[in-house]
C-alpha cells in the first residue's frame, strides 16, 4: 500500500513542484510585494497600504483602465457566447459535411491568443487594410478602425468573439445530450422551433451556459495579447485594458510593488464578479431533478 502511495507521489511530483514553484510561490510573492516599493534593482522597502491608497485615490489611469476592461468584458462575453450557442445549435443537426464545418469553426480557438493572429487582425483593420478596401468597392470612405475611440475597442472585441470555438464545442456536447423525448412532446403540443429552443433547450443547458460564462469572463478580464499587439492600448487609452496597465507598470516602468498591487486589485475584481455570478446562479441555472435552481 505504501509503495503504491510513494509511486503515485513520484508520478505527481513534477506537477506538484511546478505548482509550488511557478504558481504558489509567485502568487504569494506578489502579495508581499504589493506592500512594498520595489524597482527590481534595490532592496524592497515596506510601504504598507500606500500602493493601494495611491491606486484608489490618486491614480486616474487605474479607473480608466478598469472601466475599459469592464466595457471589453461586457461587449465580448455576450457576443461570443451568443454566437457560439447559435453555431453549436446549427451544427447539432445531422447535415452533409457537418464534420468539416465543426472543425473549421473550432480552428480559430486553437490559435488562441496568438501574436501572429493579432498582427493579421491589425493588418485587416488598418486604414489601408482588407476591410476598408472591401468597403471601398461600395463607395464607402476608409474608416480608421484602430485609431478612432468609437471603433478601436469594438475592433479588438471582434477578435475575441471570432475565437468562439472552445465555447461552441462545449455547447454542442450539451445540445446533443438534450433528451429527444422533450422535443417530441413539444411537437405534439404544437410548439414552434423557437418556442422549443427557449422553453426546452436553453433551460436544460443552463449549467453549461453558466460554466462557459464563468470561463469566458475570467479570460476576458485577463486579455492581453490582442490589445497590446493591435492597438498598444490606444487611442488615448480607449483600449488600455487593465492587464496592459499591470504589465507596463511592472515591466516597463519597473515599479514591481505598485504593479503587484494592481494585479491583486484585478484578482479581487475577478473573484468578486465570479462570486456574484455563483450567487445569482440559483435563480437561473437549473439542474436535472431540480424544480427551480439550486
Amino acid at each position: 500500500m505504501y509503495e503504491n502511495q510513494r509511486l503515485g507521489l513520484a508520478y505527481l511530483s513534477p506537477y506538484i513542484i511546478g505548482l509550488l514553484m511557478f504558481t504558489a510561490f509567485p502568487f504569494l510573492s506578489s502579495f508581499v510585494m504589493s506592500f512594498t516599493d520595489y524597482d527590481l534593482m534595490t532592496t524592497p522597502s515596506f510601504v504598507g497600504l500606500d500602493n493601494y491608497k495611491t491606486m484608489l485615490f490618486e491614480d486616474p489611469l487605474f479607473w480608466k483602465s478598469m472601466g475599459v476592461t469592464f466595457a471589453y468584458v461586457f461587449l465580448t462575453v455576450p457576443i461570443k457566447l451568443a454566437f457560439a450557442l447559435f453555431i453549436a445549435f446549427i451544427l447539432s443537426f445531422k447535415l452533409r459535411g457537418i464534420s468539416f464545418f465543426r472543425t473549421a469553426y473550432y480552428i480559430p480557438s486553437i490559435l488562441g491568443s496568438s501574436i501572429a493572429i493579432a498582427v493579421l487582425w491589425r493588418a485587416l483593420f488598418a486604414v489601408d487594410g482588407v476591410l476598408n478596401n472591401f468597403l471601398a468597392i461600395f463607395g464607402a470612405d476608409p474608416i480608421n478602425w484602430l485609431g478612432e475611440p468609437s471603433f478601436a475597442l469594438f475592433s479588438i472585441t471582434l477578435l475575441r468573439a471570432w475565437q468562439f470555438g472552445s465555447a461552441m464545442v462545449i455547447f454542442l456536447a450539451a445540445l446533443q445530450n438534450v433528451p429527444r423525448s422533450q422535443y417530441e412532446a413539444a411537437l405534439i403540443d404544437g410548439a414552434s422551433k423557437w418556442q422549443m429552443f427557449l422553453k426546452i433547450t436553453v433551460p436544460l443547458i443552463t449549467p453549461v451556459i453558466f460554466f462557459n460564462f464563468i470561463m469566458q469572463t475570467t479570460q476576458a478580464f485577463q486579455e492581453f495579447t490582442a490589445p497590446y499587439v493591435i492597438t498598444g492600448g490606444g487611442p488615448t487609452h480607449y483600449t488600455y485594458l487593465f492587464s496592459l496597465y499591470v504589465y507596463d507598470t511592472a515591466f516597463k516602468y519597473f515599479d514591481m510593488g505598485y504593479g503587484s498591487a494592481l494585479a491583486w486589485a484585478l484578482f479581487v475584481v475577478v473573484a468578486a464578479f465570479t462570486a456574484v455570478t455563483f450567487r445569482s446562479s440559483k435563480y437561473w441555472v437549473f439542474y436535472s431533478g431540480d424544480k427551480g435552481g439550486k
